[in-house]
């Protein structure tokens, strides 16, 4: 696809990236800074498809010429776009259709909500001569492990109905306060979101909530701490953390739904995140039908506190 020019008419034919997108999205992610009712005025007016107008809800279509006229957009963008470092992060899987990362905790998966940029922008920067390059799923903040991105439109929008139809399996390896007592246990909580006093977003088990369902799985426990695989049968926002927040097992680090005056102490002991990693990730390839599991190992960092809480326990027996 042609680069879109700010400063004269711009004639971009429309390949698969910009395949089976409304118009309007289209211009909003390709003229970023401009004000949306901006952009809805020059389709009213000045925007041609294939030398026709057309209307917002337009599909594109592989080989439409679209043509935009000159766009003023603001320098402030620009600087901003410039200060997104290009990184890499550490790739579990690649192919034409989809690249898989081990995202590190600390990194948001993407920008807003008071970050800059995220995952998703330092990976474009890498890679500019990438066409398309989408989140296919969304990690907390704190969270590390398998993330995936869509390198075509077809992965993205096949591997987004895998998910919506339940047929992938995401694991997390968790550790939580407290001693948890069933080798497996099925979790069904409803989930409601909503904003704190200081605009923050939370969720919490609610009546009317969003239904949400959780298998955890005993892996290991100590005297004051337990080692869980949690495995996602619905992926709402915090859903791991809440479900075990509310069961009285707090996650060890959680600084949104976890034990405040305890993290204070782990971290005094070398915990300095929230131990929550997704390690697994099993779907069938959306386009070549291959059955795919996907691992990221245990971070060093969760790993040693792992080695620690072992040799505690050896010192004590």
């Amino acid at each position: 696809m042609n680069g879109l020019s700010k400063d004269s008419v711009s004639f971009v034919e429309i390949d698969e990236s910009g395949e089976a997108q409304r118009i309007d999205n289209f211009l909003f992610k390709h003229l970023k800074g401009v004000p949306k009712s901006h952009v809805y005025r020059i389709l009213r007016g000045e925007v041609r498809v294939n030398k026709k107008r057309i209307d917002q809800t337009y599909r594109l279509k592989l080989g439409d010429l679209l043509r935009i006229p000159p766009i003023r957009v603001a320098e402030k963008l620009e600087i901003e776009e410039a200060h997104i470092p290009a990184v890499e992060f550490p790739i579990i899987y690649e192919d034409d259709a989809l690249v898989v990362v081990n995202k590190p905790s600390g990194v948001a998966v993407h920008g807003g909500s008071g970050v800059s940029f995220g995952v998703i922008e330092q990976m474009r920067r890498a890679r500019p001569q990438a066409k398309f390059l989408e989140l296919v799923h969304r990690l907390d903040r704190e969270t590390s492990g398998v993330l995936l991105l869509a390198k075509k439109r077809s992965a993205l929008t096949a591997m987004h109905e895998i998910m919506r139809e339940g047929n992938s399996d995401k694991r997390y390896f968790a550790l939580v306060l407290g001693q948890w007592k069933n080798a497996r246990q099925h979790v069904k909580l409803p989930l409601h979101k909503f904003d704190t006093a200081k605009g923050e977003k939370r969720v919490m088990v609610r009546e009317g909530g969003q239904e949400s369902h959780t298998i955890f799985a005993l892996q290991k426990s100590w005297a004051e701490f337990s080692l869980l695989e949690a495995q996602l049968k619905t992926g709402r926002t915090h859903q791991i953390r809440v479900h075990l927040s509310h069961l009285g097992f707090p996650i060890a680090g959680d600084d949104k739904y976890g034990d405040f005056a305890c993290n204070k102490v782990l971290m005094k002991q070398g915990l300095k995140r929230m131990f929550l990693h997704a390690h697994s990730i099993a779907f069938t390839h959306p386009l070549t039908g291959e059955a795919m599991r996907l691992v990221a190992p245990l971070p060093r960092d969760l790993e040693s506190f792992i080695a620690k809480l072992d040799a505690g326990r050896s010192a004590a027996q």
